[in-house]
């Protein structure tokens, strides 16, 4: 059994697109800025181990493939506990950045069985997730240095 989902957000952070997308593309710098990516271990020269945990006490581990690290699209291709994709499209807006994030992902076993109950409960955990992604983002392009 396989549930799936459909996510997307959208944003401005106030930075050029190069300085996203070079964030955005170092996967094992995730735990610094964004608090719900708990670890992240390279596995290959384009492929990761990324352990994640949003307000519900339920983590998961995905294992994140390249699909496509030049700006305006950087995307990944997700396995593990949610399978799919996830992408950034970044647009240039004045000097900062429009971020588009659009994600689909399917899940199995318990956690699809629990989605047909709680299905609004993981909407909103995934919220929390991209709120800490927002924030984090943020945060860390305004800072000097």
């Amino acid at each position: 059994m396989r549930r799936s989902f459909v996510f997307s957000d959208a944003w401005v952070v106030d930075a050029p697109p190069a300085a996203v997308a070079a964030t955005l593309v170092d996967l094992e710098d995730y735990p610094r800025w964004w608090p719900q990516v708990r670890a992240v271990a390279k596995l290959g020269p384009d492929t990761a181990w990324v352990c994640c945990r949003s307000t519900l006490p339920y983590t998961l581990d995905l294992v994140l493939d390249a699909v496509s690290r030049t700006p305006p699209v950087v995307a990944v291709a997700i396995s593990g506990d949610l399978d799919g994709f996830a992408r950034f499209t970044l647009t240039a807006a004045g000097t900062a950045t429009r971020l588009d994030f659009a994600q689909e992902v399917s899940v199995g076993g318990a956690l699809a069985l629990a989605s047909y109950a709680v299905r609004p409960v993981l909407v909103w955990n995934h919220r929390r997730m991209m709120a800490g992604c927002r924030t984090g983002l943020a945060a860390l392009l305004s800072s000097p240095g």
